[in-house]
């Protein structure tokens, strides 16, 4: 925290000694009583599921030395006081950022398959093959930025901004060396891979040139989420929007000159998408390494620090391979409705994703809030933030509910013109609609629990509520004869969007307040601050 400099000593002279030695022991016996308090908070804060990334030495380790006797007064001896931002818009500060940052990336791929889509089916189609090996592995390694965002805010609100740093260069090492070995095991294996998935003989050579293609782009782009997220976890949102957008935008244009100019076709698509991957995290690690450097921190891969980062990644992702499951059983379920009931699904899963954008940016947001409040130590803080962002994502489910359900007769329109697909996923976007504030709720305490540290809490978590969805997913499955194709995609949206958000948004809460010894915040801690 930084304080104002003493009185000079000039000023100083003219003072009694006496005042001056009263002075200055009245202040050290303040800071003493200050420092203790703080680190018993930092202890209380710090009773995370043991996956937190900072250890509690790390964060009450001081980063600047003991700060000397404040001078408060001005020329006209008026108290000089910082105001800092509300929490809303501390929270709106990084959310609207991020928001962009997460948008770019979709609309880019959306402009990117238009392109592909102009040279044929069978290249557009070998393109989405290509794309679902490309995009798992992209959603598996999302804990890259998540994980880095939690260590990096709670050694930022340590006050700990070596600490910080250091953390982000073990993330981003982690990053390249997953990133290798990843583009490695898909050149051996995306082949059967793609088999595997069904492409067809007359698609397979796109979609292998395709993935080929982009793998040389792969790591670049791991390397990009953990930079990210040492960035999102500084509260600096506004860069990670800055390189989203330029990459986004340099991606179309150099993607069309190698796609159309040069006749490269679909291969011209990844090479293109590499190339931006590239910059994008050459660019990043750029702005990163410099201040890291000067605070003394090694550039140098370090293993200890690499498994470090590695073991607080683990947990989230788990929980990733959980959900991820959950939704890939989902579809198998959608297929077996009916080519238009899978149609129908698919719309409204698509839709269901713009939304889910809004919620994202905010857990993002939850996730640096709450990591300064855990390094901090301030407890008080974190069950403000924590009451805010619970009244957060209430009204931000039940607005979003409410224009869903309003606007469901026209969204499946923007999706499909078949009248038979968009009147059977009527229904279904209502169902939805009726579980967003449960969905909201859960997504905003995933960002406050990512934040706090809790990431093995989450891992266990997502494997309980995948295994509440599959036998409810076995159930359907008997039941479905029994159903109209209408009925069973609304019912099947229920489950996926409903159900299983609904047990999300409960485990969440059962981790925040109501675990008995495990608790982020216990229930009866909340309400003693509600009450005052």
């Amino acid at each position: 925290m930084e304080r104002e400099s003493v009185d000079n000593d000039e000023q100083r002279k003219h003072k009694p000694q006496a005042e001056i030695e009263g002075l200055r022991a009245s202040y050290f016996s303040i800071q003493d009583e200050s420092i203790s308090t703080e680190n018993e908070h930092s202890e209380q804060a710090l009773s995370t599921d043991g996956s937190t990334s900072v250890d509690k030495d790390t964060l009450t380790e001081a980063s600047d030395p003991i700060p000397s006797i404040p001078s408060e007064k001005t020329g006209d001896s008026t108290p000089v006081v910082t105001k800092k931002p509300s929490l809303t818009r501390q929270i709106l500060a990084l959310a609207i950022p991020t928001l962009g940052a997460t948008i770019a990336q979709p609309l880019f791929l959306t402009i990117d398959s238009a392109m592909v889509g102009h040279l044929g089916a069978e290249k557009i189609a070998g393109m989405s093959l290509a794309m679902i090996i490309i995009n798992t592995v992209y959603g598996m390694s999302i804990f890259l930025a998540y994980s880095t965002t939690a260590e990096t805010a709670q050694a930022m609100g340590a006050g700990n901004e070596r600490r910080a740093r250091e953390l982000g260069v073990h993330a981003m090492w982690l990053a390249a060396i997953i990133g290798v070995s990843l583009a490695l095991l898909l050149a051996l294996c995306g082949i059967p891979l793609l088999h595997a998935l069904g492409a067809a003989p007359e698609i397979m050579p796109y979609a292998q040139s395709f993935l080929y293609a982009s793998l040389p782009g792969l790591t670049a782009s791991l390397i990009t989420m953990a930079a990210t997220g040492v960035l999102r976890g500084m509260k600096d949102t506004t860069t990670p929007l800055i390189a989203a957008g330029a990459g986004a935008a340099l991606n179309i244009g150099l993607n069309a000159f190698l796609i159309y100019g040069i006749n490269l076709g679909i291969v011209g698509s990844g090479i293109g998408t590499s190339i931006v991957s590239t910059i994008m995290a050459i660019s990043l690690v750029i702005i990163l390494a410099r201040p890291a450097h000067t605070l003394g921190v090694s550039l140098r891969p370090s293993l200890t620090g690499i498994r470090q980062s590695a073991r607080v990644g683990g947990p989230l992702l788990a929980r990733s391979i959980a959900i991820r499951l959950a939704f890939l059983t989902s579809i198998w379920s959608a297929t077996a409705i009916s080519v238009n009931g899978l149609a129908a699904y698919q719309v409204v899963m698509s839709a269901w994703q713009i939304p889910l954008f809004l919620l994202d940016s905010l857990a993002i947001a939850s996730q640096t809030l709450v990591g300064f409040a855990i390094g901090s130590g301030d407890r008080s803080q974190l069950r403000t933030l924590l009451r805010t962002l619970s009244w957060w994502g209430i009204f931000a489910g039940i607005i979003i509910g409410t224009l869903t359900a309003a606007l469901s007769p026209w969204i499946p329109s923007f999706f499909v013109s078949e009248a038979v697909v968009r009147n059977m996923a009527i229904p279904a976007v209502i169902v939805n609609a009726v579980f967003f504030p449960a969905q909201s709720h859960a997504f905003l305490l995933d960002g406050v629990l990512i934040g706090a540290g809790r990431g093995a809490s989450l891992a266990k978590a997502a494997f309980l509520n995948l295994a509440i969805l599959l036998p409810a997913l076995w159930l359907f499955s008997l039941a479905r004869p029994a159903l109209t194709e209408t009925q069973a995609v609304a019912v099947l949206i229920g489950l996926v969007t409903g159900l299983y958000m609904l047990t999300r948004a409960l485990t969440n809460s059962w981790i925040t307040w109501f675990s008995p010894k495990h608790a982020l915040i216990p229930r009866d801690e909340a309400g003693a601050q509600s009450a005052e």
